[in-house]
């Protein structure tokens, strides 16, 4: 973390003499600039909200990512409230988050660790925003905050509160905008946070291209019907190039012998994909290429 430097009229500035490269994880990033037809890139900008225009609708893989990994295992809901809009085509645009409602002054939560990239007024309608870059490899944005509690470049824990709720920018009443973004690109943040009961839908997260289809719906859609019962509704298939990589997240005691017969491998073929002899020790949480 850097280090406030605060002058005599009262103002303040943020000194940190290294500076960050913006990558938060490195198997991810070395995935989506090394592994593609072309490599996607990544920027770390405290003054633009957006850095980059990455077509995702081009990953030519569905790539593993842990949202909860074995260091930073923690995930807090950003606000605890009622959904009053989701993810989809809206008054003739993309309504690239979720809403959610709450009171001005309203506590908002940092829902994994990882470290502020934006934190400031925006004139684009967000109004007060802030961005936070986790380990995961994703990014949440929050937005039309009353007061933001965060600055710039800061470490932050999940559960830390970063802001207040409120009704600024382009705002007709008191709401979070949350967002997920993979590589600047939104996906349905449904597709990972079950928002009524309030928990994480699964610590494995699946990207690939059909995730980034304006207003796509999650992978386990549920449809309200106007007789009150709930049925499940499949979303469209998004059809993925053939050759796709696979990981498995090695569990204690996990031996390749083992992780090779669940997965209808080999031994040898583990090897080959990972770049480790038969004889190497597997770490706990670890990924390991399985396909």
């Amino acid at each position: 973390m850097g280090k406030i430097i605060v002058y005599s009229n009262k103002t303040w500035a943020l000194y940190n003499p290294f500076k960050f490269d913006g990558i938060m994880n490195a198997r991810i990033h070395k995935i989506m600039t090394e592994e593609q037809d072309f490599p996607y890139s990544l920027t770390w900008n405290n003054d633009v909200c957006f850095g980059t225009k990455n077509d995702l609708s081009k990953l030519k893989d569905t790539i593993w990512l842990c949202v909860n990994d074995e260091k930073y295992q923690d995930f807090h809901m950003p606000r605890k409230g009622i959904v009053t809009s989701r993810y989809k085509f809206r008054d003739g645009r993309n309504h690239n988050g979720i809403d959610i409602g709450l009171n001005i002054g309203d506590t908002v939560y940092a829902t994994w660790s990882g470290k502020v990239r934006y934190a400031k007024f925006n004139n684009g309608g967000f109004g007060n925003l802030i961005i936070l870059r986790h380990f995961n490899g994703l990014e949440t944005y929050h937005a039309h905050l009353s007061k933001i509690l965060v600055y710039p470049d800061q470490d932050v824990k999940s559960g830390d509160p970063i802001g207040l709720g409120g009704n600024t920018g382009h705002s007709f009443g008191p709401h979070l905008h949350f967002e997920v973004r993979f590589y600047d690109q939104p996906m349905n943040p449904e597709e990972i946070i079950d928002f009524d009961k309030k928990v994480l839908k699964d610590e494995n997260l699946y990207v690939h291209a059909g995730l980034f289809r304006p207003g796509a719906k999650p992978t386990d859609y549920y449809e309200n019907k106007p007789d009150g019962t709930t049925t499940a509704t499949k979303p469209p298939v998004v059809k993925v190039k053939t050759v796709q990589k696979k990981y498995y997240q090695v569990k204690s005691g996990d031996t390749l012998t083992e992780i090779a017969s669940r997965n209808q491998t080999t031994v040898s073929k583990l090897c080959e994909l990972n770049g480790i002899k038969p004889s190497s020790v597997l770490q706990a949480g670890k990924s390991l290429r399985i396909k």
